[in-house]
C-alpha cells in the first residue's frame, strides 16, 4: 500500500492530503447519478422482446460498457474531482475566503450580468430565427442557417479579434465611439457583445429541427378559426416548443457563463471590472495562488453539475410528456359530436 500511495504522490504532487474530500465528493455524485436515473428511468417491460436491447453476448455489451466508464472515470470524473479536491485542500476557511474575495464577488457578477443579458436576446432571436427558417420558404434561407452556424465554425479568439477590428480604438468604429465617450472593447459592453456572439447558435439551432419535424398545420388552423398571429404563437407554437426551448436556454447559458477565448480578447483582464469568472481563474493561477483560482473554478463546475441536472430534468418531461400524448387514444367521430354539442349547450 506505500508504494502505491509513493506513486500516486510521484504522479500527482499534493494529491494525497485530499482524498478524503474526493471521496465525499464522489459519493455525493454517485447518489446524484443514481437518483437521475431512478427519476429519468424508462419503465419495465414485461416481454422479452423488449428487454434484448442489443443482440450481442452479455459479455461483450459488459466489455463495452466498463470500457466507457473508464474513459468517462479517467477523463471527466476524475479530473472533476481533482478541481474539489484542491479547491478543499487547504480547508473550507481558505474556500470560502477565496470566493469572498472582492475580485472574486466582482467576476461573479459580471458573469451573471452578462448571462442575463446575452441569453434573453438569443432567446428571443432564436425564437424568431427557427421561426422563419421552419415555417416560410423564401430565397437565402440556406444562407441564413448558414450563418447562424457561424459561431461554430469561427474559434472564440477570432471573434474576440473581430470585435477588437470594428470596435477598438484603432477600429472602424473606434475613433468615433471615443469622440462621443462611448467605450466597447475593455468594458462590459464588449464582453456582452462577445458572448451573444458565441451563444447565439444554440436557441436556434435546437428549435429549427423540431419546429420542422412539427410542421405548420396547427398554426394554419389557427389562423383558419380566427387566431391572430400572437395568439396562434402563444397558444399553439410555444407549448409545443417549450421543451425544446428549456433545453437550449440551458446550453447557452451553460457556455454563457464559461466562455473564456472572446471575452479573453475583448476584456482586457482588468481586475473587478472586466474579469469574468473563468478569467479570473486563469489570473489566479498565474499568480499561483492556486487554492483561490480552484475554488473559483469548482463554483464553475458546481453550476456546470447544475445546468446537467436541470438539462436531465428538462430531457426526462419532455418524454413523459411525449408518451402521454402518444398513449391517448383518438377521439371518435361520436365523441367529437357529444363533446361539440356540450360545448354548444354550455355556451
Amino acid at each position: 500500500m506505500s508504494k502505491i500511495h509513493e506513486a500516486i504522490q510521484a504522479l500527482f504532487p499534493g494529491m494525497l492530503p485530499i482524498w478524503a474530500h474526493l471521496y465525499t465528493v464522489l459519493i455525493i455524485a454517485v447518489v446524484v447519478v443514481l437518483a437521475l436515473y431512478k427519476i429519468t428511468a424508462p419503465p419495465k417491460s414485461s416481454t422479452r422482446l423488449e428487454k434484448m436491447s442489443t443482440t450481442e453476448p452479455r459479455w461483450v455489451r459488459w466489455v463495452l460498457i466498463t470500457i466507457a466508464l473508464l474513459f468517462m472515470g479517467l477523463f471527466l470524473i476524475l479530473p472533476l474531482l481533482s478541481v474539489f479536491g484542491e479547491a478543499l485542500s487547504k480547508g473550507w476557511d481558505t474556500y470560502v475566503a477565496a470566493l469572498a474575495e472582492p475580485d472574486a464577488i466582482s467576476a461573479i457578477k459580471l458573469t451573471l450580468i452578462t448571462a442575463l443579458i446575452a441569453v434573453p436576446l438569443n432567446l428571443v432571436f432564436g425564437v424568431a430565427a427557427a421561426w422563419c427558417i421552419a415555417k416560410y420558404e423564401f430565397k437565402g434561407k440556406a444562407f441564413l442557417t448558414t450563418l447562424i452556424d457561424l459561431p461554430f465554425s469561427i474559434s472564440p479568439v477570432v471573434a474576440g479579434l473581430i470585435y477588437v477590428l470594428v470596435f477598438g480604438a484603432n477600429g472602424w468604429l473606434g475613433p468615433w465611439l471615443t469622440s462621443h465617450g462611448v467605450q466597447i472593447i475593455f468594458a462590459v459592453p464588449g464582453i456582452v457583445l462577445a458572448t451573444i456572439f458565441v451563444t447565439f447558435p444554440f436557441i436556434a439551432r435546437e428549435l429549427i429541427p423540431l419546429m420542422q419535424a412539427q410542421g405548420s398545420d396547427e398554426e394554419y388552423a389557427a389562423v383558419v378559426l380566427g387566431a391572430s398571429g400572437w395568439q396562434t404563437f402563444w397558444h399553439v407554437t410555444l407549448p409545443n416548443i417549450k421543451w425544446g426551448l428549456v433545453y437550449g436556454v440551458i446550453l447557452c447559458n451553460a457556455r454563457a457563463m464559461g466562455e473564456f477565448g472572446a471575452v479573453s480578447v475583448v476584456s482586457g483582464h482588468i481586475r473587478g471590472q472586466t474579469n469574468t469568472m473563468p478569467l479570473h481563474v486563469e489570473v489566479l493561477y498565474a499568480d499561483y495562488q492556486a487554492a483561490a483560482a480552484f475554488a473559483v473554478a469548482s463554483l464553475l463546475a458546481l453550476l456546470a453539475l447544475v445546468t446537467l441536472v436541470i438539462k436531465s430534468i428538462a430531457e426526462w418531461r419532455a418524454e413523459q410528456q411525449a408518451k402521454a400524448a402518444a398513449e391517448i387514444p383518438p377521439e371518435r367521430p361520436g365523441q367529437i359530436s357529444l363533446n361539440q354539442n356540450k360545448t354548444t349547450k354550455a355556451a
